[in-house]
C-alpha cells in the first residue's frame, strides 16, 4: 500500500481547513484526471503506521476540521485496507471531526458493505467524466458524481446526498 502525498493544510477538498491524503494507484485513468501522477501503484511512498501517526498528529489542531482521502483511488482493492486503517484511527481519535473520501467506485454498487463506510462522513462517488465536467459544481468535477452523506445513507438504506 502506498500514498502519493499528505497535504498539511488543504482548503479545496472538503469544508474548512483539512489534512488531505492522496493514495497512490488507480486503474480508472479518467480522461483529464487532475491527478494522473497518482495512477501508478508502484509510485509514491510506503503507507504504514508512521504515516497514520503523522496524519493524526497533523489533525491535532483546532483549526483542522477534518480529513480528506483522495487519490489515485482510495477504495481500490490494493488501497482499501490502508484507507480503512486511516479512517478508523482518525475517527477513534477525532470523533467530532469529519472524513471526506473521493472514489470512482459507486456507493450503492461497490462500497456500502465495506468496513470503511462505518468511518466516512461524506463520499464523493463515481468516476470523473470529462464530458460532464462542470466547474460550478461543489466538491465534484462532473455532474455524474454524487456527494453522499454516508452515515444517513447507511441508516436509511437509501442514498442521501448533501444539499
Amino acid at each position: 500500500m502506498r500514498y502519493n502525498i499528505v497535504r498539511k493544510m488543504d482548503i479545496s477538498n472538503g469544508p474548512g481547513v483539512r489534512v488531505s491524503v492522496f493514495m497512490q494507484g488507480c486503474e480508472f485513468h479518467c480522461k483529464n484526471c487532475f491527478n494522473p501522477e497518482t495512477w501508478d501503484f508502484e509510485g509514491g511512498k510506503d503507507f504504514n503506521k508512521e504515516t497514520i501517526d503523522e496524519v493524526l498528529e497533523l489533525c491535532n489542531k483546532d483549526h483542522i476540521k477534518g480529513l480528506s482521502i483522495l487519490g489515485g483511488e482510495p477504495m481500490h482493492p490494493k488501497n482499501i485496507e490502508a484507507t480503512t486503517e486511516l479512517a478508523k484511527a482518525f475517527k477513534e481519535k477525532y470523533p467530532n471531526k469529519n472524513i471526506w473520501v473521493w472514489s470512482g467506485f459507486k456507493f450503492d454498487e461497490d462500497l456500502k458493505d465495506k468496513e470503511v463506510m462505518n468511518y466516512i462522513d461524506v463520499l464523493v462517488d463515481g468516476r470523473y467524466s470529462d464530458e460532464l465536467h462542470d466547474p460550478t459544481l461543489k466538491w465534484k468535477g462532473s455532474s455524474n458524481q454524487r456527494v453522499i452523506d454516508v452515515q444517513k445513507s447507511l441508516k436509511n438504506n437509501n442514498i442521501i446526498e448533501l444539499e
